[in-house]
């Protein structure tokens, strides 16, 4: 077998691809990257199908050494890119060849970044999908959900390709560390929300707890109180913001359970999704709220 060898894993790298589509019905979560406009970019860049399995690396560290001549491409969050300790560009592709060592260093903007190869990494699939879900404990190398670790291979197949690729600058993300507008769509359960307790949640900043990660990210910051002691259990959707027991907002993401019954506010405007993936606990973020109608004008006008 050829491909990369995982020389040094890094803080915490996964296999994902467009994940695993349709089975909530048994239970079963979608997965797939977290920053899904740097992932679509990794493929496109590598001239890969958009759905093609990369890795998702958080914060850096990962190194590689590859058995093939091939091109890859880096892009989210501003890391260090070296082949052969000579610093290369993110957001481009660049020639591999037998041998070559790939390191990427540690982030100095946004968290997450996503290694593109040629052709895709060739995984086994499980449910139709390569993508890492560690609390479900499927996908990966071994299809049991971990991570990468040292002296893991990567399969890849070798590819001729020899085209230069780049993203102009002015479609690259812009990292910045001051607090973070998320756009929040509202759901059917906002009205039944006092608006005092509505305009707690959007008149103050949360910061992103400590107890986050790709399931879901938990907010700290003024409590928000519901009325209502029941609810019955219901489909959860990527971004869905739910008020817990505590009155702490959390937002549910790519590895998020497949049912719930905490009341939700709305969902989180699906490129701002794409923000949150490059915001680490500590960062603090604030919320703006559209309607539907809102967010499908801008969805249109930046397909533009």
């Amino acid at each position: 077998m050829t491909g990369l060898k995982v020389i040094n894993p890094g803080m915490y790298s996964l296999i994902q691809d467009g994940g695993r589509q349709g089975f909530h019905n048994i239970g079963i979560t979608t997965g797939g990257p977290f920053d899904r406009y740097s992932f679509g970019w990794a493929n496109k860049l590598c001239n890969n199908l958009d759905y093609a399995a990369c890795l998702e690396i958080l914060v850096g560290g990962l190194v590689l050494e590859s058995s093939i001549s091939t091109q890859i491409a880096v892009t989210g969050a501003d890391v260090p890119i070296k082949i052969n300790a000579k610093s290369v560009a993110g957001w481009s592709t660049h020639n591999i060849a037998v041998g070559d060592r790939i390191s990427i260093g540690y982030a100095t903007a946004g968290c997450r970044s996503y290694l593109a190869v040629a052709g895709g990494i060739q995984c086994p699939l499980i449910f139709g999908s390569a993508s890492t879900v560690k609390r479900e404990k499927l996908g990966g190398l071994t299809k049991d959900g971990q991570a990468l670790a040292q002296g893991d291979l990567i399969p890849c197949n070798t590819s001729q390709e020899n085209t230069s690729r780049t993203v102009a600058q002015q479609y690259r993300p812009q990292f910045s560390q001051d607090t973070t507008e998320i756009r929040l769509i509202l759901g059917y359960q906002y009205s039944q929300f006092d608006p005092s307790q509505l305009h707690l949640l959007f008149n103050n900043e949360y910061t992103i707890s400590q107890q986050s990660d790709r399931m879901g990210y938990r907010l700290e910051g003024p409590a928000i109180s519901y009325s209502q002691s029941e609810m019955l259990s219901e489909g959860i959707c990527l971004g869905a913001i739910q008020i817990t027991a505590d009155g702490q907002p959390i937002i549910l993401l790519c590895d998020r359970q497949t049912i719930g019954g905490y009341p939700k506010l709305g969902s989180v405007f699906s490129p701002d999704i794409d923000k949150l993936a490059q915001l680490m606990p500590g960062r603090k973020i604030c919320f703006k709220a559209i309607d539907l109608k809102q967010a499908q004008v801008l969805l249109r006008q930046s397909a533009q």
